[in-house]
């Protein structure tokens, strides 16, 4: 058995899985933002031992259990930095990986989250019948992930950003600090700003209101669907905004790698569903150049992609001796 974690803007899931993936317990939790960086990473080993509560075994009887941690994740090291989607003074290296290991008292593997879910789709998903493949995870931030010919393609480190391409000069500020990214129009995040921005200069919208009632403290993905269910429009403005900077970001990206599918996963991804899956792809097409366009499907796993994705860092054969974190 394998435990893994998903470390996410707005909550973490940790599941734990059998040797053919499939989920023996699982556990979520809100992503404690204001606890800083030490408080995310113990709430990370509290996920995890609920998860394995929930699977009737103990962490330490774990093979191992994966993180998929957004910011720059150095996995020989097993530390994790500017994680700022997740807090926002994450800037320093923080050592989850031997933290956790402490904890839970088993081997730790980290990798980048859109990585390892996109692996998931890849080996478990949507993306099974197919040889490359673009995830494009639509949450907190925009991320990507990459899988070509049948293998992961990391680059030399940060391959797959692909929420920091620009679409569009001198555009909106992203919440990386440059300007235009294609993430600046469609991350939850950057869509929460201008949504309190334009309701500051007196503009209507129902999505603060729903927020209150449902006892939130961000505008989550429930929160837009549930604005986008009742016609609130801001909230089509914002979405139908990020549809088209998707577009535009998801078609250069296949007009470069000419890969066979895109997955769309992430909190507002797989909420949203099938019906925003096809209007991404017919955002896409004014910009594709290739003749054969890319399929493009929902995410499979749905929610629970991203802890099954960090399960499978796990080797085979690891072992259970030493706490060191490692990383693959």
């Amino acid at each position: 058995m394998r435990g893994g974690i998903d470390l996410g803007g707005t909550k973490i899931q940790a599941v734990v899985v059998d040797g053919r993936s499939k989920v023996l317990g699982e556990h979520r939790t809100p992503t404690p933002k204001d606890a800083g960086a030490e408080g995310v990473v113990w709430a990370l080993a509290e996920a995890l031992r609920a998860a394995a509560g929930a699977a009737g075994v103990e962490p330490s009887a774990l093979d191992g259990v994966g993180v998929g941690s957004p910011g720059t994740v150095d996995a020989d090291a097993g530390t994790v930095a500017n994680a700022r989607n997740v807090v926002s003074s994450w800037e320093a290296p923080v050592p989850v990986g031997a933290s956790l290991a402490d904890e839970l008292g088993t081997a730790v593997h980290l990798g980048h989250d859109v990585r390892v879910g996109t692996m998931a789709e890849f080996r478990l998903g949507a993306g099974k019948p197919y040889r490359s493949v673009l995830g494009v995870f639509w949450g907190t931030g925009v991320g990507g992930g990459l899988v070509l010919n049948g293998r992961a393609w990391t680059g030399r480190h940060a391959a797959g950003e692909i929420g920091h391409m620009v679409i569009r000069r001198g555009g909106a500020r992203c919440p990386c600090g440059r300007i235009g990214c294609m993430e600046a129009y469609a991350g939850r995040l950057a869509m929460e700003r201008e949504a309190r921005r334009r309701h500051k200069d007196g503009n209507k919208t129902k999505l603060f209101d729903i927020m209150r009632d449902r006892d939130r403290t961000q505008l989550t993905s429930g929160v837009w669907a549930r604005a986008l269910e009742r016609g609130d429009d801001m909230a089509k403005e914002l979405i139908e905004r990020a549809i088209e900077a998707l577009g535009a970001g998801v078609a250069s990206a296949c007009n470069l790698l000419d890969v066979e599918a895109v997955i769309i996963g992430g909190g507002l991804g797989t909420r949203l569903g099938e019906d925003y899956a096809r209007r991404i792809e017919k955002a896409m097409r004014p910009h594709v150049f290739v003749d054969n366009p890319p399929a493009v499907h929902v995410a499979a796993l749905g929610d629970l992609g991203g802890a099954i994705g960090a399960a499978l860092l796990i080797p085979a054969a690891s072992s259970r001796a030493g706490s060191a974190a490692r990383g693959s």
